[in-house]
């Protein structure tokens, strides 16, 4: 029996090629309401930057290093996550993220994983300078 051979552009989903290629939510912000940065052991990083109103994310983008699978996931993460409340933020998962897109391969899990966990760092830092609001504006980012 042959091994079919992997066609980037037909076997992935339309939701997969979407995120991996959108442009539009890659933007540093200034000073965020909140900003979380994760590495991976793969050398991978993603920085996440959240803008809150209200409650409620109002705008999300973020930078990363990473290969395409870790653009593709941190967009999700934040196509997932704006328009949500904090509260509701924090229930993203990496499954929603690798549910989401399809067709992730599974070896690249660890990609969800990590813009989860720059989303949570970010969330994190949101609440944190909401307690402390002095702490915005010493942010230096990056």
């Amino acid at each position: 029996m042959e091994e079919k051979i992997f066609d980037f552009w037909q076997d992935h989903s339309q939701q997969f090629l979407e995120m991996a290629f959108m442009t539009e939510r890659r933007e540093v912000i200034e000073r965020p309401d909140g900003y979380g940065k994760n590495s991976s052991d793969c050398g991978d990083t993603v920085e996440i930057y959240i803008m809150v109103r209200d409650g409620v994310i109002t705008h999300a983008s973020f930078s990363s290093n990473g290969c395409i699978n870790t653009s593709a996931c941190a967009n999700t993460v934040l196509h997932l996550a704006e328009g949500k409340s904090v509260e509701d933020a924090w229930k993203i998962s990496p499954k929603d993220v690798i549910d989401y897109l399809e067709t992730l391969p599974a070896k690249e899990h660890h990609c969800a994983e990590l813009a989860i966990g720059a989303l949570h760092r970010a969330l994190s830092n949101y609440q944190e300078n909401r307690r402390e609001p002095w702490r915005k504006l010493y942010f230096t980012g990056r």
